[in-house]
């Protein structure tokens, strides 16, 4: 079914495609979501190698940058973790593309408790992020770790400092999770956290306050949570399993959600109720000019796009990430058929 849907969409390409020819050198720029910035780094390595004419640059600055500058149409994509609804992407004049599902990870900096040896549910995270749970050896978090040896030991939140879509996915788990934090903290992409928080800018920086904070909890990527060796948390999923973070466990969350079910690109990833899904996956998007003004530019990076989707498997397997349904994948064409330039054509981008 997979790759039928993929030789339907590459024959539609191809026969668009058919009498375009892209040349002359071109620049495309790129900003916004960390969470992804490894894979959009991968992807853009391996088409420039292809497409010797074009300079693709991603800079992860956080998915409200990558929004902001989207809007302003100083780049050419803008990445988020947080899509926009079908009536703000009419409004601004965007498109609005999937391009890859991962997961956000829990992480502590624990003196002798290693990767996914500490247990926590959903309403004992919320309760800690939002500072109702102070000190590592809480009963509360003991009795969801009878076996490890938890320190009466301060608890340090590390959070983004900048406007993030991992904040914002974050925060939207823990109101689900729990009432107590839905009433304390408005979900956002820049949450005001209750208390006194640490602050980093984007995913390197939590990484650095996280080890330089003993008795610390952040929250970051998978894929950065594997590179970087941290102590991952295992939660209690809807299922009531303890699961650690995983692409499997991904793929599970996106079998038993509407992404899959019906199509849905937006639809929420958090908490699906299957036995062996992560709760905190989230599907990743980029922010495209509906009208473009200059049509080189916007053919590439509508090729650029449609590359990255055509390649997206192979290049993302053992990234920490993982592939959306070929139900989502099917709809990639139309959506950049939406794209119309400024004499009103829609794009012309060559099949890989």
């Amino acid at each position: 079914m997979f790759f039928a849907v993929r030789n339907l969409i590459a024959g539609v390409v191809g026969a668009l495609s058919a009498s375009v020819a892209l040349a002359g050198a071109v620049q495309i720029s790129g900003t916004g979501a960390t969470f992804p910035a490894r894979v959009y780094e991968r992807w853009t390595q391996n088409f420039t190698q292809q497409n010797q004419s074009v300079q693709v640059n991603y800079t992860p600055t956080g998915s409200g940058e990558g929004i902001k500058q989207a809007l302003a149409r100083t780049v050419q994509f803008g990445g988020t973790d947080t899509p926009l609804s079908a009536q703000a992407l009419t409004d601004k004049g965007l498109v609005q593309i999937p391009m890859l599902v991962g997961g956000l990870v829990p992480v502590v900096n624990l003196p002798g408790v290693g990767a996914n040896k500490l247990v926590l549910s959903g309403d004992v995270l919320a309760d800690i992020m939002s500072g109702r749970i102070t000190y590592w050896d809480h009963d509360r978090i003991g009795d969801l770790n009878p076996n490890v040896a938890l320190p009466h030991k301060a608890i340090t939140r590390v959070v983004r400092e900048d406007a993030s879509g991992t904040s914002e996915a974050l925060a939207r788990y823990l109101a689900g999770a729990s009432p107590a934090f839905q009433g304390a903290v408005a979900v956002s992409q820049k949450p005001s956290w209750p208390g006194t928080v640490v602050q980093a800018k984007g995913m390197e920086g939590l990484v650095r306050e996280l080890r330089a904070n003993v008795g610390a909890i952040s929250y970051l990527s998978y894929d950065r949570v594997v590179r970087d060796q941290l102590s991952s948390v295992r939660l209690r999923n809807a299922a009531g399993r303890d699961v650690a973070a995983s692409e499997d466990g991904f793929r599970e969350a996106i079998l038993g959600s509407n992404v899959y079910l019906q199509g849905d690109d937006t639809a929420s990833l958090l908490n699906v109720s299957r036995k062996d899904a992560w709760p905190l996956t989230m599907t990743s998007y980029v922010l495209l000019d509906a009208k473009p003004k200059d049509k080189a530019v916007s053919n590439w990076t509508a090729h650029y796009v449609y590359w990255c989707f055509m390649h997206g498997d192979e290049l993302t397997r053992g990234t920490g990430f993982a592939p959306l349904p070929a139900k989502v994948q099917a709809k990639l064409v139309a959506r950049l058929l939406q794209i119309h330039g400024p004499d009103g054509d829609v794009p012309k981008f060559i099949q890989p």
